[in-house]
């Protein structure tokens, strides 16, 4: 079984920055791909930013340019640093792993851009 838990989220005001972390722990092996998501009231689920066990990462074309995901040196910790944030990055995010065992979720972090 694998644990993911986040944590950084909060409020910030518009054009403001947050990081926001995920460790996962439990039985990893191997390679596997660590990434963000959200979730804005009302809408689905969407990626955010994806980073390979080889370090490749993808960016949603919302976030390219404001954002950069980054594993720790651990390997099994991932960061998610958010610069320029607009009101519209409001969301809860949420780390996600994918490994040949399966796919895990962590609980979810609010992220609240107002002025």
């Amino acid at each position: 079984q694998v644990q993911l838990v986040e944590s950084g989220g909060g409020l910030v005001q518009p054009g403001g920055s947050l990081r926001l972390s995920c460790a996962a722990s439990g039985s990893i092996f191997s390679m596997f791909t660590m990434g963000w998501y959200r979730q804005a009231p009302g809408s689905q689920r969407e990626q955010v930013a994806i980073i390979t066990s080889t370090g490749t990462t993808n960016y949603a074309d919302s976030v390219r340019g404001r954002v950069t995901i980054s594993r720790g040196s651990a390997r099994n910790t991932v960061y998610l640093q958010m610069n320029s944030l607009k009101p519209e990055d409001t969301a809860v995010y949420y780390c996600r792993l994918t490994a040949a065992s399966g796919v895990y979720w962590g609980q979810g972090t609010q992220v609240t851009v107002s002025s």
